[in-house]
């Protein structure tokens, strides 16, 4: 099967990594897209991982693809570019129609913002979406959002979809204030594999593979000062890895200073940063000897650590504990499962019902939201969040 007459419009108005609708929600590395496409089982899901991030604080994002007895179904939209378009293209010519594309989370505006673009390129597909749908800064109806309105459902309300091969679970609704969290996750039968999109992930101190097409993020972070030069290693590109998870998990870690800006000017500008590249040398940040102490907590070495993401925690979950076990309870309770591919870090992740109960264990005992050390940063914000009001004290009170 070839692409069809929308998609061949499509990719006639755009270069191979272009994303024009990049302002919408503007981050790193904005409107060019560079794609990896990978096989995570053989002959039955595959990944489509393009990265995201703000100030080089970048991450990768994966847009899962699965082989269905209808086709295939795409879970966790990522921006349709020419190049994923074409890649997506094979996997049709091989194995199908995209039957169904999946948006499983309320809250997470980086799957949302590209799945207009997806179904359009996609017109006989069907949409299926996590219920409590909101727009920023005005909530917005979702056929203004870009979906189309004989073809979107409602997970759970209308159903959903294939439940003779995937075994659907919900995490929440909770209230956080601007809209409702709530994530979807689905466990495929057929490879016994447990797709999320952020509340369960895997992450390992080997940079991911889609930095190989431009490290710069990795060699950005991995220097001391803003006057040394991007020098690709391969210990700073582990070093700058293992920097960017801190970043992302705690936002501001509490081995990360920020250093005077006579200090940041002084060592910016230099012969041979002169450039956007490098920031012109403008490295605002200032680590501690010590800082793979903090990195050691969540970054497994070999092998992926199995976390929630302490940002989750501490600034979604933070009076909704219960919530969270319950939805990984249920999980557990699945039984037999071998894999798991989230959204973001590793995939795929090998991991069992007896892993996941020694992790369900160990949030029992542990502290849960903590405040301290490298969670400061995340407390405070939520303190303050709370006191203006903006998120509630009970998330449950308005579902």
């Amino acid at each position: 099967m070839t692409l069809d007459q929308s998609k061949k419009s499509y990719l006639k108005q755009s270069d191979d990594r272009n994303w024009s609708w990049w302002p919408l929600f503007p981050l790193y590395p904005y409107g060019r897209k560079k794609t990896l496409f990978k096989e995570l089982i053989a002959n039955q899901i595959w990944s489509f991982e393009q990265l995201q991030g703000i100030y080089y604080v970048a991450v990768p994002i994966r847009m899962t693809v699965i082989k269905t007895s209808t086709g295939l179904m795409l879970i966790n939209p990522v921006p349709p570019t020419k190049e994923l378009l074409e890649k997506l293209s094979q996997l049709v010519n091989s194995y199908g129609p995209v039957s169904d594309i999946v948006l499983p989370t309320a809250s997470g505006l980086e799957h949302k913002i590209a799945l207009p673009a997806l179904s359009r390129a996609f017109p006989n597909s069907k949409i299926w979406i996590c219920p409590g749908q909101w727009s920023f800064p005005f909530d917005l109806p979702l056929q203004w959002l870009g979906l189309p309105k004989k073809r979107t459902k409602i997970l759970f309300d209308d159903g959903v979809p294939l439940k003779e091969e995937f075994n659907w679970n919900s995490l929440g609704p909770i209230d956080i204030g601007l809209g409702r969290f709530q994530e979807i996750s689905c466990f495929h039968k057929a490879t016994k594999s447990l797709l999320v999109t952020d509340a369960l992930v895997g992450i390992d101190d080997v940079p991911p593979e889609i930095f190989s097409f431009d490290p710069t993020p990795l060699l950005f972070h991995s220097r001391e000062k803003g006057s040394e030069k991007l020098i690709d290693t391969p210990e700073a590109r582990v070093k700058g890895w293992k920097r960017l998870v801190l970043f992302a998990s705690f936002l501001k870690p509490s081995r990360l200073s920020i250093p005077k800006l006579a200090d940041v000017l002084k060592n910016s500008f230099n012969v041979g940063l002169r450039n956007k590249r490098s920031h012109y040398g403008i490295y605002p940040f200032k680590w501690s000897k010590d800082w793979e102490i903090s990195s050691n907590q969540i970054v497994g070495k070999d092998e992926p650590m199995i976390q929630i993401a302490p940002v989750l925690e501490r600034l979604v979950f933070p009076r909704a504990k219960e919530s969270y076990l319950e939805w990984l309870d249920n999980i557990i309770n699945l039984k037999d499962i071998k894999w798991l591919i989230s959204a973001h870090y590793s995939a795929p992740v090998k991991i069992s019902e007896k892993e996941l109960r020694i992790f369900l264990k160990e949030l029992n005992e542990r502290e849960w939201a903590p405040g301290g050390g490298d969670w400061n940063f995340l407390d405070v914000l939520d303190k303050n969040l709370l006191k203006l009001g903006i998120v509630p004290k009970n998330p449950k009170e308005k579902f």
